[in-house]
């Protein structure tokens, strides 16, 4: 198996293999060696896709940012602070956030108590009281939710062939199958195909997670054409799952 397979098909004991024999990847007279982290647009990326250097990465910029804006917060009011808190915090937890799909709920935890103290110092509250009516306040989706929406804004853009070739040529539409047309899953054109997985780990490819978690979505939801009214309607649909209401 060549060095290339590997790394895409890499387990544990794979990775581990990599790190003893500290192969360099040749292209052309160039050697590339390998390292532990790369950062690419702003996403640090691990030598196992871990995403927790990352994670780390951005808690730590919005607890800085957090601790800053607490030392004015008397002076500033809870508009200001909201809309400081939007400008700071979450749009950086909210960036590239679709690489952190499918990861366990412990890595992303460290970003939901980012979002939650960002809430409190919004309402000026302790951090012993709870958060929830906070956020439904704010409407704010947690974490994983906003996670799922990028998924989903990206899979209606694909729909509405808004995204480049490399995004829409991966993702395939039930209706378009030619096995087993008469199931009544395939007369619904807007699902779309979840490709077979050998490995856990590559429920976290767009592939994957993206027709997943757009065939979880209500069929007329999925038939939204109008981008602005789909994000609107999704985002209020995931708030009544996340909050019960």
């Amino acid at each position: 198996m060549s060095f290339i397979s590997k790394l895409i098909d890499s387990n544990h004991n794979n990775l581990a293999k990599l790190k003893v024999t500290n192969l360099p990847l040749f292209v052309g007279s160039e050697s590339i060696q390998p390292v532990s982290v790369v950062c690419d647009l702003g996403v640090l990326l691990d030598a196992e896709l871990s995403m927790k250097q990352h994670i780390n990465k951005v808690t730590a910029t919005c607890c800085y940012h957090l601790w800053r804006l607490r030392q004015i917060r008397r002076r500033t009011g809870q508009e200001l602070t909201t809309q400081l808190v939007l400008a700071l915090v979450s749009s950086r937890l909210d960036y590239c956030n679709s690489v952190l799909s499918a990861l366990p709920q412990s890595t992303v935890e460290p970003l939901q108590r980012v979002q939650n103290a960002a809430a409190r110092m919004i309402f000026n509250i302790s951090s012993t009281e709870h958060v929830t009516p906070c956020l439904i306040q704010l409407h704010w989706l947690p974490v994983q939710f906003r996670i799922t929406v990028k998924l989903c804004v990206m899979m209606h853009n694909i729909h509405a062939g808004k995204t480049p070739h490399y995004l829409s040529d991966i993702v395939q539409l039930t209706s378009t199958r030619v096995t087993r047309p008469e199931l009544r899953s395939s007369s619904n054109t807007a699902s779309c195909v979840t490709p077979h997985l050998r490995t856990k780990f590559e429920e976290r490819a767009f592939s994957f997670a993206g027709p997943a978690s757009w065939n979880s979505l209500p069929a007329e939801l999925r038939s939204v054409s109008d981008s602005t009214v789909f994000k609107h309607k999704l985002n209020t649909h995931l708030f009544n799952i996340a909050f019960n209401v």
